[in-house]
Formats: C-alpha cells, structure tokens, sequence
C-alpha cells in the first residue's frame, strides 16, 4: 500500500458574515485564487473557511493574506477584484508584508481629481522611495506605472509646494534626423513623443490647471536635448524612455540636478531603440550609481503589470497562439 500525503488543514472564522461574503466573492470565485496560485482548496460553511493543502506554508500565506484582507474590508477599503491576487504575490514574496500598508499607501494627487494606490510591492516601494530619495530609477516593462506613478508624485510634490516646478522630459529618438521633414516649429514637431506625458499630467490635473502652469512655467515638458546647459534648482525632474539615451546624453541630464530638487529617471532595458551596438545610458547609469546611498533603483518584474482584466487575457491567448505555432513548427521541420 502507497502512502497517502499528509493534508493539512486550518479554519478560520469571521464575525461579520457580510465581509465574510465580500471576501469571499461572488459564488466563492475569489476562493478559486487560492487553489489557482497556492495549490490551497477553500471550503466555506457560512462565515467559516476551511484551508486545504499538502503544502503547510501555503496554507499559512492563503490563511495571512485573507485575515488581512478582511482586516482591510473591516477599516472601510472596497476590495478589488485583483486585491487578493496581489495580496498573494506580495506575501510569497514577503511573508512579512504589511498588506494593510500596501494597499493604504495613496499619493493624494488634487482632492476631487485623482488618488493613487500603489497596486504591487515594487509599486510601493518605488512610491517610498521617491519620497526618500534625490535621484531615483524605475526600471522595468511597460504597464507596471513607472512613468503614471512618477508623475503623480511629482504632481504630489509641486501642490505641497515641496518643489517649485515640474519638468517632464524624453529622448525623441524617433524623430531624430527626420525632424526637418516634419512639419511645424520644433515643439510641434516633438510634441508626439511627449504625449505621454501630457496624458498622464492631464489625468491627474484639470485641462485648464495643467495650460495654465505650463504658460507660467510652473510646469515643462520637453524633449531632453532642451536641458543642456540647464542648473535645475527647486524641481521634480523626470526623464522618461531612458533606455533611448545615450551615455552622454544620461550624464548630461543627472549633471542638471540643483539644489532643492528630486530626479527620477524611466525606462525599460528590453526596449533600445538606439543603433545597433549602441550603449544605452540607462544600463550604463545602473551599473555606476549602484553604490550611491542617494540614489535608489527599483526593478519592476513582469508580475508588476497591470492590465485591465481583457487584456491579460487578449496577451495571455497570443502567447498560447505563439506556443502552439512553435510546437507545429517543431513537428514539422523543412
């Protein structure tokens, strides 16, 4: 006879069998994220859970990320859909994570326009480290908030008067010997490669607020060949897309920041849109500021993406389509 593994098993209960059901979802699918990402099989009797796993330490991250999702329903917070999933990510990670001060953590940005809430742990970190930090790097793929959360704090600081203007700012690359083909002066013409940042300025301040600071020069947004011979004192400075600098070009922008200022510098390394071999300035500035006590980088992983939920999956089909086109591929060599 075969011996049978060991199951484990704990219960938890809550008091108040309203959250009880809002933690568990509708039809119990919130539960299903259990089984989904921890291998742990949830049984509810009322506002009783039951935890099922061959794996005790799963069945103890399962069992601290929804007693501190229910302690957050308890404080008032409205649970998101993707609230436990990240809950789980954050405590594989950290089994000490203070979920409550991850998903408090917001970044007052204008009181009826926006509030930000960092949704990962390198999303809140990146936040804290922005507040504590001159000089700090977010690296990492698109959709994990580099460039939206940046700019949000930036927001942050120049309303609490903190700093006295905002200067947003990336390579236009792309436009680089074409510029003279293209039509209009030179701000129209770089205007395309700076509409991000107007994009993300504009969902975190009115139209009107955002022309008028722009027209006093309370807010800047240019391309990065316009700081050249610049002392920038009293700023948040962002430069955005810094993969697409070159050496030169990333010192030239670092040797900008003056007294009173904060820089923070975007970008993701699987991106270079510069000439083949090429050294990009934001792998070289890695790998030289490393050892700075001032200056804090922070790696944003592919878990760090925030999709809306039909994305994920319009992504999730293509690379499943691509799979399966390898494996025909596969079978069927020339």
């Amino acid at each position: 006879m075969g011996n049978n593994p060991q199951v484990f098993q704990k219960e938890l209960e809550f008091q108040d069998s309203h959250l009880a059901r809002e933690l568990f979802g509708p039809q119990d699918n919130h539960l299903e994220l259990l089984w989904n990402n921890l291998g742990v099989r949830a049984d509810t009797r009322g506002s009783k859970l039951f935890l099922y796993s061959e794996d005790e330490e799963q069945i103890n991250i399962a069992s601290n990320c929804l007693i501190q999702i229910y302690d957050l329903l308890r404080s008032g917070h409205t649970l998101y859909p993707k609230d436990l999933e990240y809950g789980i990510r954050c405590l594989v990670r950290d089994p000490g994570t203070d979920l409550k001060a991850l998903f408090r953590d917001n970044v007052f940005v204008v009181s009826a326009k926006k509030t930000i809430t960092p949704k990962t742990l390198n999303q809140r970190d990146y936040l804290q480290s922005i507040r504590e930090k001159e000089l700090v790097f977010g690296i990492g793929p698109a959709g994990t908030g580099k460039t939206y959360l940046a700019v949000a704090m930036a927001v942050s600081f120049l309303l609490q008067k903190k700093v006295q203007r905002l200067i947003l700012t990336r390579p236009a690359l792309e436009a680089g010997e074409k510029l003279g083909f293209l039509p209009g002066d030179l701000l129209e013409k770089v205007n395309p490669y700076l509409r991000p940042l107007y994009d993300a300025l504009h969902d975190m301040l009115d139209f009107q607020k955002v022309q008028e600071m722009i027209e006093n020069g309370i807010i800047e947004i240019a391309p990065l060949a316009f700081m050249r011979g610049r002392t920038l004192n009293n700023a948040f400075i962002i430069l955005d897309e810094a993969q697409n600098t070159t050496p030169e070009q990333m010192k030239m922008f670092l040797t900008r920041i003056g007294f009173g200022s904060n820089a923070l510098v975007t970008g993701d390394i699987t991106q270079i849109d510069l000439p083949f071999n090429s050294l990009s300035g934001l792998v070289q500035a890695q790998d030289v500021l490393a050892d700075l006590a001032e200056v804090e980088i922070v790696y944003f992983q592919r878990e760090d993406v925030i999709r809306h939920e039909l994305v994920g999956k319009i992504v999730q089909a293509y690379e499943n389509h691509e799979k399966q086109l390898k494996k025909s591929d596969n079978r069927n060599p020339q």
